[in-house]
């Protein structure tokens, strides 16, 4: 017989695994990706897919502002499905099962059902929906995945901050553990996730009661970043291609954060709702402080995100407050408070509900234009499980179809080239050609070029270093960033490469035999700003 103290646990833990596993199935069981926004961003962790397939190790082989994990998410669902059009699909159901293993552990023990069960589908829907937050269910894309797994884990781990409702055996053995690789999983994914993790975590020391597992954890991150970095050997690269990422793209200042807190303001205002029925009985400056750690360090991750809405840590403190509230309850018979908590999680379904909707939705709609192989092919050899399609997105859309078109002709031009290159490099923000064409992937170059982002006409990798291995150049006449990017680089192409194709849309560049070259390397020119914004990224 099961314990009635251990039915609600079970109960949660069965919802939430069933949960996980069919929303992972919605999107890897029809092995195709549908998009319709970000195609550039896209083409960022499919060619990283490719690279991780190829043997390169990130900032090892080829520099980026994100962390490793977000090159191997898109690899292993690409070694799982076989297929590019099923990696993104893949992976993220792979993410997003994988979230369900902590998550049973930490909403099961110290959540009620009422509370953990809509609070952990929430989180597995951020997770699961492609589509960067904020934006239209007809918006499908898997860019910026990274996002929605940092404020997943992150929403998950600020969960920690309430004490077990009941100490089974090995708990605290499995809080640390939980919180280690939540932290981690958030460190080498983005580091920005992974420092409010820390400091959360170093937060939590003060809680005597929970020190513990802490202390463990915080052992346990420590010795895994050194294992990490013995097979990586990467950290301080990563660390430097962080430094110039952060002079090229700034930090947000007082203007920034006050649109981004203003988008949010009703959310804002739910929260201190939460927060001020439990302070109001608490009268905790630790609880003052764990809201303001919901509340500030989650504006600051979203204003430096390309997401228009979604600051998750705030949904996060609603969950716990709820909770709270409840808990209180039992220590507290008054009449007039007990209703109070009783209706706290009416109030927290009801913050969570459009969300969850919303993201589900878009999740249903992406698995039936991937069944129904809705949109165009992106018309490359290892691209045929991929589509672009407008379903019925409002405004002009014609960017990504002539960006699609641009680079179809791009592989044409590839393919009629008399001899198949041994390296193609693409002067603009993404490489779509050496993992749709199966070609071996440049070394030590960016994973991707974003003009104000990562590059600059100041911050940027000598021409040497990008452009060093690459047999054939493809240069956009337009493109993304193609116009500052052959501004800036323009002096080291015109020495070192010969111009064999021109057309409307491209001109391609054979590497010059070295006996022809002369002063390679000389002052590069100033670049103009991009001509088209794109996916953050970072």
């Amino acid at each position: 017989m099961t314990a009635p103290s251990e039915r609600p646990i079970l109960w949660t833990s069965g919802t939430l695994l069933c949960a996980a596993a069919a929303f992972g199935l919605l999107l890897a069981l029809p092995g195709q990706t549908v998009t319709t926004a970000y195609l550039n961003d896209l083409f960022i962790f499919l060619d990283g897919a490719h690279r991780i397939a190829s043997g390169q190790v990130p900032n090892r082989d080829f520099h980026s502002a994100l962390g490793p994990l977000s090159f191997y998410v898109p690899a292993l669902g690409y070694w799982i499905s076989g297929s590019m059009g099923g990696a993104m699909p893949t992976a993220m159901a792979a993410m997003t099962v994988a979230l369900a293993l902590p998550m049973i552990h930490i909403l099961g023990s110290r959540l009620q059902p009422v509370v953990a069960i809509p609070y952990g589908v929430f989180l597995l829907l951020i997770v699961a929906v492609p589509m960067n937050l904020g934006e239209s269910i007809a918006s499908l894309s898997f860019a910026m995945f990274y996002n929605r797994i940092g404020w997943a884990a992150l929403s998950l781990l600020l969960v920690m901050y309430l004490e077990p409702r009941q100490t089974r055996g090995r708990q605290e053995l499995l809080d640390a553990l939980c919180a280690a690789v939540l932290t981690l999983s958030m460190l080498y994914t983005k580091a920005t996730y992974g420092l409010v993790a820390l400091a959360f975590v170093a937060f939590m020391l003060f809680d005597i009661r929970q020190r513990r597992w802490v202390l463990w954890s915080l052992g346990l991150i420590f010795l895994s970043a050194l294992l990490i970095e013995a097979v990586w050997q990467s950290s301080l690269i990563h660390l430097q291609d962080l430094a110039l990422a952060g002079r090229v793209s700034g930090g947000r200042g007082i203007v920034d954060l006050s649109l981004a807190f203003i988008r949010h303001l009703a959310d804002y205002v739910i929260l201190g709702i939460f927060a001020g029925l439990v302070l109001w009985r608490s009268r905790s400056l630790r609880d003052l402080l764990f809201f303001g750690i919901c509340a500030g360090p989650g504006l600051i991750i979203q204003s430096q995100n390309s997401q228009p809405w979604g600051i998750m840590t705030v949904f996060s403190g609603a969950a716990v407050a709820t909770e709270l509230l409840l808990r209180s309850h039992r220590l507290d018979d008054r009449e007039e408070r007990g209703i109070l908590a009783r209706g706290a999680p009416l109030l927290l379904l009801a913050f969570l509900l459009p969300t969850t909707l919303h993201c589900f939705m878009a999740l249903g709609v992406h698995t039936v234009a991937a069944l129904a192989r809705v949109g165009e092919p992106f018309g490359l050899p290892r691209f045929g499980e991929l589509r672009l399609t407008s379903l019925w997105m409002p405004g002009d859309r014609g960017f990504m179809d002539d960006y699609l078109v641009s680079v179809r002709e791009g592989a044409r031009l590839l393919n009629e080239l008399p001899v198949k290159p041994e390296n193609v490099s693409v002067l603009d923000f993404a490489n779509p050609f050496s993992a749709g064409m199966s070609l071996p992937p440049s070394r030590g170059d960016y994973a991707w070029l974003h003009w104000g982002r990562n590059v600059n006409d100041v911050h940027h990798l000598p021409p040497e270093q990008l452009l060093g291995e690459v047999d054939v150049l493809m240069v956009p006449k337009a493109g993304i960033n193609g116009i500052p990017l052959r501004n800036l680089y323009g002096a080291y192409i015109r020495e070192a490469f010969d111009p064999i194709r021109r057309t409307d849309l491209w001109t391609v560049y054979k590497r010059r035999e070295a006996s022809m070259l002369s002063s390679v390397g000389q002052p590069l020119e100033h670049a103009q700003p991009s001509r088209v914004g794109a996916g953050d990224g970072m």
